[in-house]
């Protein structure tokens, strides 16, 4: 019962390991707002109800530190996202804030692969900018969710599926 955070360009772990992707806006230096990543953090850890340990991946930077490249955070995402037994979208999405521009590509580059699902509050700012994406993801079967524990939720379970699968 047991989860370990692996932050933006931190080594990842040998993929076999049961692992989530934290997928969706990240709060811009511009316009600070928290992050919602630490309550998906908490509510990971307070669900996950294995004695393997979970990793979650944050593509958030540790202690606020940028890449010193932008092809080195770009690559990180990538890299962890494909490697990630599950990659959980949670979209707030408030264009002035949190627009989320990458992660509709994000989205769309991840929508087929069977490890997706997909969180839009409907209380946001702006939850008429998620509409393509639910649409799209009904299409293909991609979980939609409306409260950021039930797609957490939705996410573990897809883990204990996939675990189950092997």
């Amino acid at each position: 019962m047991t989860t370990r955070l692996v932050m933006a360009r931190e080594p990842l772990p040998a993929s076999g390991s049961p692992s989530v992707f934290l997928a969706g806006p990240t709060p811009d230096r511009s316009a600070p707002v928290p992050s919602w990543r630490p309550a998906a953090l908490d509510t990971l850890t307070a669900q996950w109800n294995s004695e393997t340990p979970l990793t979650v991946l944050s593509p958030e930077s540790r202690n606020g530190q940028r890449a010193a490249r932008y092809e080195d955070q770009v690559d990180w995402e990538t890299t962890a996202r494909q490697n990630a037994t599950a990659i959980l979208f949670w979209i707030p999405r408030d264009l002035r804030t949190m627009p989320g521009m990458t992660t509709n590509v994000e989205f769309g580059l991840d929508v087929t692969t069977g490890r997706a699902v997909l969180g839009c509050p409907p209380d946001c700012p702006d939850p008429q900018r998620n509409r393509y994406l639910i649409y799209i993801a009904r299409r293909h079967g991609v979980p939609v969710l409306t409260t950021l524990p039930d797609t957490v939720t939705a996410a573990l379970t897809l883990i204990t599926h996939q675990d189950a699968g092997r």
